[in-house]
């Protein structure tokens, strides 16, 4: 009840007023968080010190500074997200090289869609069948609110774009028409045994395999998409094809494309990821190099 009174009576109202506007919601937010609500301002420094150990730190403070610059704005872009329209949508999203999806689509083969939690992927997310020229799916899991879930996967699949529970992913490639599928693999994965560990800004990090076992289940061609944040309220998006050929890459090859994309975007525009994401908080496996070799085989018996 009291879910549907916000979302009703607070949120979506907000989201009827103009960006302009919204933005100086935005600047008062970013006053509050440097200041008198330092929302996980420790996990955010924690972050920031551990991904540029080289920088100083007073650089380190810029950019912690710069994300809450840039998460302010994401809130109330996030915000908007419920009741942008069409039109505004596609002026503050522009794809950059559309011919690489243009060549996929004459192939028909499905395309899996890799990023992370940079800039502004809700609006990604969004747009997504508006801007690719496949059936458009995302995957992710519930909400703990059934409320919240149910409003939120509703304005995200107002343009096209279909969600898909995690559990029931299989069902998106067992179709016999191409497909697009977006995920995001950047969050700390549930389980250090079962996650792909690799170096990521200067740290070891336990890694979503979910991209690479897809890829290789089902062949798909594998398509790593940054964002870049040209101005406040216009991103820019540009598509890389990683793979049309999974079964071809040795094991683990793929994974460490997409995490060293991202990675390469990350320290492009620095405040502009996740921060505030606790992203290391597994702990590294004390027989790690045992680990992996268990990991391998078994990939290798399957797909290979």
């Amino acid at each position: 009840m009291m879910s549907a009174i916000l979302y009703y009576c607070v949120v979506y109202p907000l989201s009827l007023l103009p960006l302009w506007i919204l933005y100086r919601i935005s600047d008062l937010l970013f006053l509050l968080f440097i200041s008198i609500i330092p929302y996980r301002k420790k996990v955010v420094q924690s972050n920031i010190e551990k991904s540029f150990p080289d920088v100083s730190p007073r650089d380190q403070s810029v950019l912690v500074r710069g994300f809450y610059r840039h998460f302010s704005d994401l809130l109330v872009e996030s915000i908007k997200n419920l009741s942008i329209s069409k039109e505004e949508l596609l002026r503050r999203m522009k794809v950059v090289n559309p011919e690489v999806l243009q060549e996929l689509e004459k192939k028909g083969k499905s395309v899996l869609f890799v990023s992370g939690h940079f800039n502004n992927w809700e609006w990604f997310i969004t747009s997504q069948a508006l801007l690719v020229p496949f059936e458009s799916y995302g995957i992710g899991m519930p909400l703990s609110n059934g409320f919240w879930d149910k409003k939120l996967s509703e304005r995200r699949q107002r343009f096209g774009l279909k969600v898909v529970n995690a559990k029931n992913y299989k069902e998106m490639f067992q179709q016999e028409k191409a497909v697009s599928v977006l995920v995001l693999s950047d969050q700390a994965p549930a389980d250090a045994r079962k996650s792909y560990w690799m170096e990521f800004l200067h740290q070891p990090s336990p890694v979503l395999f979910g991209v690479e076992q897809m890829a290789n289940e089902f062949d798909l061609t594998v398509v790593y998409f940054t964002m870049k944040k040209v101005k406040r309220g216009q991103y820019s998006v540009e598509f890389q094809v990683l793979t049309e050929a999974p079964k071809s890459l040795p094991y683990g090859v793929l994974t460490e494309k997409h995490v060293h994309l991202l990675e390469e975007s990350i320290i492009e525009q620095p405040c502009n990821w996740l921060w505030s994401h606790k992203r290391w908080k597994r702990e590294i496996p004390a027989d790690l190099d045992a680990l992996k070799a268990v990991q391998k085989s078994k990939f290798d018996e399957k797909y290979r």
